[in-house]
């Protein structure tokens, strides 16, 4: 396609975040703005398809408002930014997730294919318009699924051009793609996607995108599509229905047996360290099973504090990307002189499905968050923040908690006796096997309360397996049968 005024540009920069419901969509808010480059070959214009290769399933798209660069900027200052958008017109900033991992950030692939790029169809001429009072919508198949106005962005228009300029010399008929609100997400071959901006009476029009796929196979000398529940997360947006993080039956059977069962089949299995120790429940009475989200505190440093604590540090953010069934396993160095968890953040991991809490660290506002009924597992209570003792510093990653090794993905179970952590791959053999050493101690404590000595019984001896066998025989589980 021909740029819009008349010649190619020789750039087309997009901003990551920029709006305020988009970064609330995605669960964090960045500092500054970041950017990534498209080919201007993956211009296209109104009514032109967009094809989404063959072998992907993720074509995402991202409803946007482009300026286009009028005179060359390089140093200019944000008060001055504006004046060098010559002409602002609608976007929509495609890409495949499919193809996302093997770009590393770059976007190249995923989203700089030819075509890839729709702008138009009409320019306004930006002299005319308020840049903080733009109202941006994207419809798709007629109904509208993005609607958000310039005044809630992060770096408004004129800051993006200064900053960009600070390196980088933008030249005239340069685009820039300011971003997308809250609503993008995936579109199939058949729909048609619309974008439009206005201002006042002003509108670029809708620019008009059907989709369709490619009449060829994609090349297999290069990276091949791969969507997993992480690139479908991420394209699909608000709209995405994740599969659950933990099959039901292993979660109903691992909910089934107690802690102190699953601790002794795992010492069979040479794995004597699997319990979080020093954690206690906020409420006795409750149990907990799920998988585990990962955070970890370093010790205190008032000058690293200053960057890494504030804002949405990473205690915040681990909380964010909790989803149902996560368990948020807290690395605290098994330091209790300040608070890792306080009422407010349990609230909102509670709102955000988690299962439960663990932290080798303390808590604060205990008694409150005991009372929201969301399992907590603490070594003990602290009135303090935790700026006095704790630099959140990263999640996702393997912790120590408790003097157990936690994986991001590992199975968490919790009782009134404390919590240990469950190979995923062990889970089902285990469940098992706890069942089987549970049916015995039922056996077993009939046996004891009738008057038999524990000698040869517990456990389980050769001289009782027959009287055990007829016990299991006769389908009965209560207490205190007879043989």
């Amino acid at each position: 396609m021909s740029h819009p005024l008349g010649r190619t540009p020789g750039k087309v920069i997009a901003v990551h975040l920029n709006y305020r419901s988009r970064a609330r969509e995605r669960g964090r808010v960045p500092d500054q703005p970041s950017y990534f480059l498209k080919p201007p070959t993956s211009l296209a214009g109104t009514g032109q398809p967009l094809l989404r290769p063959r072998g992907c399933e993720l074509l995402a798209f991202e409803g946007e408002v482009a300026l286009v660069i009028g005179r060359r900027a390089h140093r200019v200052d944000p008060a001055d930014g504006w004046s060098y958008v010559h002409w602002v017109t609608a976007a929509n900033d495609a890409g495949v997730y499919d193809l996302r991992y093997a770009d590393q950030g770059s976007n190249l692939r995923s989203k700089g294919a030819d075509g890839f790029t729709p702008i138009g169809p009409r320019l306004l001429d930006a002299r005319r318009l308020d840049p903080g009072a733009l109202r941006l919508r994207t419809w798709v198949n007629g109904e509208v699924v993005q609607d958000d106005t310039t005044d809630t962005l992060l770096f408004p228009f004129a800051d993006l051009v200064a900053d960009l300029s600070r390196l980088v010399t933008l030249e005239p008929g340069d685009v820039i793609l300011t971003g997308t609100p809250a609503g993008a997400s995936v579109v199939s071959p058949g729909d048609v996607v619309e974008v439009e901006a206005v201002s006042g009476e002003l509108s670029t029009g809708r620019l008009r995108t059907p989709i369709a796929v490619a009449d060829h196979d994609l090349e297999a000398w290069g990276a091949m599509p791969k969507a997993g529940p992480a690139e479908r997360a991420a394209a699909w947006g608000a709209a995405f229905v994740p599969e659950p993080l933990l099959d039901k039956s292993i979660e109903e059977g691992l909910r089934g047996v107690a802690v102190a069962t699953l601790s002794a089949q795992l010492r069979k299995r040479s794995l004597p360290h699997m319990s979080i120790d020093g954690v206690r429940p906020t409420r006795p009475g409750d149990t907990m099973v799920g998988v585990a989200h990962t955070l970890r505190y370093l010790p205190l440093r008032e000058d690293l504090f200053q960057r890494y604590g504030n804002g949405m540090n990473a205690q915040k953010r681990a909380v964010e990307e909790l989803r149902p069934g996560h368990v948020l396993v807290m690395d605290a160095r098994r330091d209790t002189s300040a608070g890792t968890l306080g009422d407010i953040l349990a609230l909102r991991a509670l709102r955000r499905g988690a299962a439960g809490v663990v932290t080798d660290g303390a808590v604060r506002d205990s008694a409150t968050v005991a009372a929201l009924g969301l399992p907590v597992y603490h070594a003990g209570a602290h009135p303090s923040v935790l700026g006095r003792r704790h630099v959140p510093w990263d999640t996702g990653i393997p912790v120590s908690c408790g003097g157990a090794l936690v994986q991001p993905g590992d199975l968490l179970v919790g009782d009134a006796d404390g919590v240990v952590v469950v190979p995923p791959e062990l889970a089902g053999e285990l469940i098992a096997d706890c069942v089987e050493q549970e049916r015995q101690e039922r056996f077993i404590t009939g046996q004891v309360r009738a008057g038999q000595s524990v000698d040869g019984l517990y456990p389980l001896g050769p001289q009782w397996r027959a009287a055990y066998a007829k016990w299991c025989d006769s389908d009965s589980d209560s207490e205190g049968d007879q043989p």
